[in-house]
């Protein structure tokens, strides 16, 4: 393992002095609020034309594809995974404190994408698609839970891994956790759970808390390390 520090993935890597993580600090909440905002621009586009004719296309092209395996993968979005997961988490953070602030920022980020991911599904009240197969998910669709929780929570984890363990251990292991992520994104589309431009509202939400907590966590950290002195 390398280092005790959290490294979080933001334009702040390779800048130094205060000068420098400031202004990175502006860009991760410029890249936040811009992404956020393409949520909501997106969101309101679905709700007034619906799908666009050509992702329609795709969503049904993919629809029913795999859908066994798509079941299986899918369920690393729900919370009888997901639940497990956070308090196995916990516990290594207790056990390996080199790695503690990575695992709780990785843990808030994961929290933070699910509840604001459900917030926003009740604003746009999209209803879910008819063609779905296997499963039959009654909640609002727009934007996709599954979606940004890949995004903040899992392709954060591919990011960490591949920084945090030596090589080849960490590139294998970052392999395998992008492949997970980019299978729970076709998974969604393969059982019918999810539009596209959910996915794809669902991917800028995920990038949007990411940069949010980006630009926030390492003012959190040093503020307990100077009340801790």
């Amino acid at each position: 393992m390398r280092g005790n520090a959290l490294v979080i993935p933001s334009v702040a890597n390779g800048v130094s002095g205060v000068e420098g993580r400031s202004k990175a600090r502006v860009v991760a909440v410029a890249a936040a609020a811009v992404a956020l905002c393409a949520v909501l621009a997106l969101g309101a586009f679905v709700d007034r034309f619906g799908e666009p004719a050509a992702l329609w296309a795709l969503d049904r092209a993919l629809v029913g594809r795999g859908a066994t395996a798509a079941w299986w993968i899918t369920q690393f979005g729900r919370v009888y995974v997901l639940a497990p997961l956070f308090v196995a988490l916990g516990i290594l953070a207790v056990a390996l404190p080199a790695w503690r602030a990575r695992i709780v920022f990785s843990l808030v980020m994961l929290l933070l994408s699910w509840r604001v991911a459900d917030f926003l599904q009740h604003v746009f009240a999209r209803p879910r698609r008819l063609d779905w197969v296997i499963f039959h998910e009654t909640s609002f669709s727009y934007p996709s839970s599954h979606a940004a929780i890949t995004v903040a929570f899992y392709a954060l984890w591919a990011w960490l891994l591949a920084r945090g363990l030596r090589r080849p251990l960490g590139g294998a292991a970052a392999a395998g956790v992008s492949l997970l992520a980019v299978a729970i994104l076709w998974s969604r589309l393969a059982l019918g759970a999810h539009y596209a431009t959910d996915i794809a509202g669902g991917v800028l939400l995920g990038f949007a808390v990411l940069c949010a907590g980006t630009a926030v966590w390492p003012e959190i950290t040093a503020r307990k390390r100077r009340e801790a002195a």
